[in-house]
């Protein structure tokens, strides 16, 4: 009887901790947003984001809030020799924290490093050719996101991309994306929706809009979306993110359904901040 008491006892422990969990991470987390920003963080961001001082008052606070608590929740990490500064860990989080401005509030939870190599950077891959045989090759790249624990980006690249706001390229906006979309474990394209009826809505959108791109790149037309995103679903997602952000004019005037699938996952409307 004594034993089963204290499993009862040890279970209810576990229960009432994993239920209170998220209320306390939440006000840890509103505590955080409600520390000033410091002056010099604005400076940076100003500098480094030209989109920043388009947004409202109103967006311009939460994104300070989101950028507090994604500072302190994430690790960076210089490869190469690189030291990582304070305006590599700013420049990276306003962008990244553009994705949250709809209060999602999750902070990219499996998202526990992110890897910063000076410029681009090399991999060993290993592919398949046939059912016999592989092949070693060495590819180069901008940034990865993995569906475990980390984020890789060149510091470069990062650079390069908020010089170049409006040039639809932001490997920043690109590999976080792709950290929503690997938010339930897979690669697909689908990031978790708000309401079960949503997901139609974006099957839809999405496989017309994909499919178009690809026929588009098959018949060598110009399109507003970088053909990279033709690679597959996920890519897509991923590259019309960076549209949504960096050109949404344009994206809204010829893809008006893709721009509405968007500005409702993301509950922004960036036409608003040109």
């Amino acid at each position: 009887m004594g034993a089963t008491i204290i499993i009862f006892l040890i279970l209810t422990l576990i229960v009432t901790a994993i239920l209170i969990s998220p209320i306390l991470t939440k006000q840890r987390r509103n505590k955080i947003k409600k520390r000033p920003f410091p002056p010099l963080w604005s400076a940076i961001i100003e500098n480094n984001l030209p989109i920043y001082l388009h947004l409202s008052p109103d967006e311009r606070r939460r994104l300070q809030g989101h950028i507090q608590v994604f500072l302190r929740e994430k690790q960076f990490i210089g490869c190469q020799g690189l030291q990582v500064t304070e305006e590599m860990k700013l420049t990276i989080a306003a962008v990244a924290c553009l994705l949250l401005l709809n209060e999602r509030g999750e902070y990219f939870p499996k998202l526990r490093s992110i890897l910063i190599y000076p410029s681009a950077y090399f991999v060993q891959q290993t592919i398949a050719v046939s059912d016999y045989v592989v092949e070693e090759r060495r590819d180069i790249r901008l940034g990865e996101s993995w569906t475990k624990d980390q984020l890789i980006l060149s510091w470069e690249q990062v650079q390069q991309d908020t010089q170049n706001w409006k040039d639809g390229h932001n490997v920043v906006l690109h590999e976080f994306a792709h950290q929503l979309d690997q938010e339930d474990g897979k690669a697909e394209g689908v990031p978790i929706l708000q309401r079960k009826s949503d997901y139609p809505v974006w099957a839809r959108v999405m496989t017309a809009e994909y499919q178009q791109l690809c026929q588009d790149i098959q018949q060598n037309a110009i399109t507003l979306i970088d053909s990279y995103g033709a690679t597959n679903p996920a890519e897509f997602f991923a590259v019309a993110t960076e549209t949504f952000f960096e050109k949404p004019q344009q994206l809204f005037s010829q893809h008006q359904d893709l721009y509405e699938l968007l500005q409702n996952y993301y509950h922004l409307n960036p036409t608003q901040w040109t």
